[in-house]
């Protein structure tokens, strides 16, 4: 993947945004344990920042996946991590299925209005006995004349609580798990839907919340693509969503070091900065070197899915990676902060907390060690 002058561009433009309209505001959203986002995706969507790989028709700046991700990469210069998930929702995982399958009709009833910052998006897949094994999920949506009739729960859903408008992934027929699902969407002020939100450890300036649906009319017309290829949009838009996952890591773990860096230059104890011990600069050269690895990898996958190869085995090694590597980082760099990194207010703990979650959604690590062993043909035969 090259990083040409419009990738740097549109990377200092986030930056710049980052810094002017959110950061200066994480802390009172991170007390508030919920965000103004139909306000400030109105913002970014007036900075075009919402649709970069996503038709011009639409509203879209028409680039390709690689924009999208060193956009998201520059997303990591934000002090939480709640803002920039849901963005990411917003951008790569409620968004995608639509852009690629929907009828133009749908597009312009809720893409251009998502990509424009005046709705907001969520995806509704998992459900509380349904996260990573996708295929369990009951949630039905039921044919009922030009209508569907929506029955069952969704978890874990980001920006559920303010969401205009839901992805949903539900049983359309009673055929193969595989085969018998749907993507619809659902318009969040149909009667017969409730929201309850979740509290979590991390994300807190994320609203998360529980969907249950009862009874829920839509119009046949929200399907998106074919009935019963749900299943298989639904794996594509993960790639999509990995890949952000694996960018946002990257642009995060980055910046994490670098402050670290700087702190222990400045902290003494023993008469001397603690960065010159041994133990803490080869560390800090070891975690540094690492990052750039996920760099390569990260901006390969991306590179693939764009040429149009399948970048699921990449893709879902850069996200695993990616989560690992969060966890690794925020872990030294809380234990190098020492009792500073501890405090709630320090970006190493925000990120240990908020980072934590990197190795659970979008499919957990073990689902991905799954996916890269059967693409590597090691499964054992019984399972493949």
């Amino acid at each position: 993947m090259e990083i040409t002058s419009l990738h740097e561009e549109l990377a200092d433009s986030v930056r710049a945004f980052v810094r002017k309209e959110i950061n200066p505001y994480v802390e009172k959203w991170e007390a508030d344990q919920i965000f103004p986002a139909h306000d400030l995706f109105k913002k970014m969507g007036d900075a075009d920042l919402l649709g970069i790989k996503y038709d011009e028709q639409y509203g879209g700046l028409g680039l390709d996946l690689t924009y999208a991700v060193v956009a998201t990469e520059a997303m990591g210069e934000s002090r939480c991590g709640g803002v920039p998930l849901a963005v990411g929702v917003q951008t790569d995982m409620c968004t995608p299925a639509l852009a690629n399958f929907g009828s133009a009709e749908l597009k312009e009833q809720f893409l251009k209005p998502a990509i424009a910052g005046e709705s907001v998006g969520c995806i509704g897949v998992s459900e509380p006995g349904a996260g990573s094994d996708v295929a369990s999920l009951r949630t039905t949506a039921v044919r009922d004349g030009d209508d569907y009739v929506i029955n069952g729960t969704k978890m874990w859903i980001t920006n559920g609580m303010q969401a205009d408008w839901c992805c949903l992934l539900a049983n359309t027929s009673d055929g193969p798990v595989h085969k018998n699902k749907s993507l619809i969407v659902v318009p969040m002020d149909t009667p017969g839907i409730e929201r309850t939100k979740i509290a979590k450890m991390g994300m807190h300036s994320s609203d998360t919340a529980q969907l249950f649906f009862d009874d829920v009319r839509v119009p046949g017309r929200n399907l998106i693509g074919e009935e019963g290829m749900g299943f298989i949009y639904q794996m594509k838009q993960f790639q999509e969503e990995r890949l952000w996952g694996a960018a946002w890591n990257l642009g995060t773990t980055d910046r994490l070091v670098t402050e670290t860096i700087t702190y222990l230059r400045d902290r003494k104890a023993f008469g001397q900065s603690l960065l010159d011990n041994q133990v803490i600069h080869y560390r800090l050269a070891e975690l540094r070197t690492e990052i750039e690895a996920l760099r390569a990898l990260t901006y390969r996958a991306a590179a693939d899915y764009v040429s149009g190869e399948d970048a699921t085995r990449l893709a879902s090694m850069a996200k695993l990676k990616s989560g690992r590597l969060m966890r690794e980082v925020t872990d030294a760099c809380v234990q190098f902060w020492g009792g500073m990194g501890f405090a709630n207010e320090s970006q190493v703990s925000q990120f240990y907390r908020d980072g934590r979650l990197s190795s659970i959604g979008g499919g957990a690590d073990e689902v991905m060690l799954s996916i890269i062993a059967k693409l590597e043909g090691t499964l054992p035969t019984r399972t493949r």
